[in-house]
């Protein structure tokens, strides 16, 4: 796919420069990332991420990618899941692999503590360092809105599942409501950026984060988008309004 532009938060930039953009962006917000999600969202984005780990529903033998999963939230909430299932069934531990662009958030996660089940590995989510059809399911949380081509990624993440694999992709997306909308644009470009600039002293991250999150595609489009790589049974499931909304689909 021929793209020209590429956006990196409001503005649109070459797309091969877009990688370096947001490596940096991470190398900088890396070390104080699950603070700031906690203090930017007021806690509400473990809830998002519990229902969104529930609804994947790790079972024990399984291979999971968690793509773009940085400092390890979502692998952590995986590898309960198929741990408790494994003790109450039996069989193999789950095999759960974090692929994350950026290598200081892998390093980030890998210093959260060792995890049994949980391997890394620093990778682009649109070219897997994988074989095809490898796992039984695929998430990426808060990532695909960073990657220079989504078509690409998603693409990538039907290639590495099995026939019959689950994808899903947690993202902030379009609140429903405009009431909601209004509110939640006054909140975004106004609070983030000055949380970022006294905890974190980077204002220029966070507002990139804003900004990225105002021009990924809305709930339709992006299961319109996951049609066209391949995946069938595609649901949308809004929380909070639309501020995030959980994708979900099966490789066919």
């Amino acid at each position: 796919m021929n793209v020209k532009t590429a956006s990196f938060g409001a503005r649109d930039v070459d797309p091969r420069e877009k990688p370096a953009l947001v490596r940096a962006v991470f190398d900088n917000v890396a070390s104080r990332y699950d603070l700031m999600n906690d203090l930017m969202s007021g806690g509400v984005h473990r809830l998002w991420k519990d229902a969104a780990a529930a609804r994947l529903n790790p079972q024990p033998g399984e291979t999971v990618i968690d793509c773009a999963g940085g400092t390890g939230d979502m692998a952590g909430r995986y590898a309960r899941l198929a741990r408790a299932a494994r003790g109450r069934r039996g069989g193999e531990a789950a095999r759960i692999l974090v692929v994350d662009y950026n290598e200081n958030m892998v390093g980030a996660g890998r210093g959260r503590g060792h995890i049994p089940e949980v391997a890394w590995a620093v990778g682009d989510a649109q070219a897997l360092p994988l074989p095809d059809a490898c796992a039984d399911a695929y998430s990426i949380s808060f990532g695909l809105r960073n990657v220079t081509q989504i078509e690409t990624a998603l693409a990538e993440a039907r290639r590495v599942l099995k026939p019959g694999g689950r994808f899903l992709c947690l993202e902030f997306s379009r609140p429903t409501a405009a009431a909601v909308r209004r509110l939640y644009d006054a909140y975004s470009f106004a609070v983030i950026p000055r949380i970022g600039q006294m905890v974190a002293g980077d204002r220029d991250s966070y507002a990139y984060l804003v900004e990225s999150i105002r021009r990924f595609p809305d709930q339709a489009r992006l299961a319109s988008l996951m049609r066209a790589a391949g995946f069938a049974r595609v649901s949308v499931t809004n929380f909070t309004g639309g501020i995030c909304a959980l994708h979900h689909g099966w490789a066919h």
